[in-house]
């Protein structure tokens, strides 16, 4: 297989992973069930119930495998406190025992990159291509260079190149990879807070907070985002404010 036709044709690794069997109808109450939560009460939710949840959301799908993610779950009675006023000490921070800082790290893709790398090279029957997805394609389209220099002559290129061809149009620069990390992330956090409420548990993902103090709290680079944070708890009977709130599916949906 060449370099060409990595998109167009599947590598012949020699893999099998039948489908199991799922309870779709339990699936439904999971997600049915799920709700922002913004008041808890104050029983907190064991050590492993939290790593296992946190498990399940590593999971997640996520462009080329290369998890551009990182969970800070919060354990220090001094930083949790912070947290929570640094969430604005809004309900949902306040009342939860639990606070998941969930970080979107485009930075870090050659971490990625080398767990894939180091994978495949154990593996007598990987595929050139997969070797040059790795080695080659990965570095050309989330590495910008110093100071992101090189990514207006990429995306130059790219739009030339699309002139005669179906081609990827990114992501390119500071801005394309961080959206490219946050949307992997947010993948994940939908799987935690999914686990959370399958192991009895509800959450909320909060989005009102001072990031500038949160990423200093965390010790984060000026690349790394924070895409939301999670709280999580059992739900009090205030914790739901409002019936769940939805337009007609035919103004979201479309079929083409």
């Amino acid at each position: 297989m060449s370099d060409n036709n990595i998109f167009s044709k599947a590598p012949n690794i020699m893999h099998t992973e039948p489908a199991i069997e799922c309870n779709f109808e339990e699936f439904k109450k999971v997600v049915e069930s799920r709700r922002s939560v913004r008041n808890y009460t104050q029983e907190s939710i064991p050590d492993e119930v939290v790593q296992e949840c946190l498990r399940l959301g590593l999971l997640a799908p996520n462009s080329s495998n290369l998890q551009p993610w990182e969970f800070y779950w919060v354990r220090s009675e001094d930083k949790l406190k912070k947290l929570k006023a640094f969430c604005l000490n809004q309900p949902a921070a306040r009342t939860a025992p639990t606070l998941i800082a969930c970080v979107a790290r485009p930075d870090l893709w050659k971490r990625g990159q080398r767990i894939n790398q180091e994978y495949f090279a154990n593996r007598h029957d990987t595929p050139k291509s997969v070797h040059a997805y790795y080695n080659k394609l990965v570095p050309f389209v989330y590495g910008n260079g110093p100071l992101h220099i090189l990514a207006p002559f990429k995306t130059l290129a790219v739009v030339m190149l699309g002139l005669f061809k179906v081609i990827p149009r990114g992501p390119f620069g500071r801005s394309g990879n961080l959206l490219w990390a946050t949307k992997t992330t947010a993948l994940a956090c939908e799987n935690l807070m999914l686990a959370f409420r399958a192991a009895g548990y509800d959450s909320c993902p909060m989005e009102g907070f001072d990031e500038v103090r949160v990423k200093d709290l965390l010790d984060l680079p000026s690349e790394a985002a924070v895409t939301m944070i999670i709280s999580a708890g059992k739900r009090s009977p205030q914790g739901v404010y409002s019936e769940r709130i939805r337009g007609a599916q035919d103004m979201f949906i479309k079929k083409v």
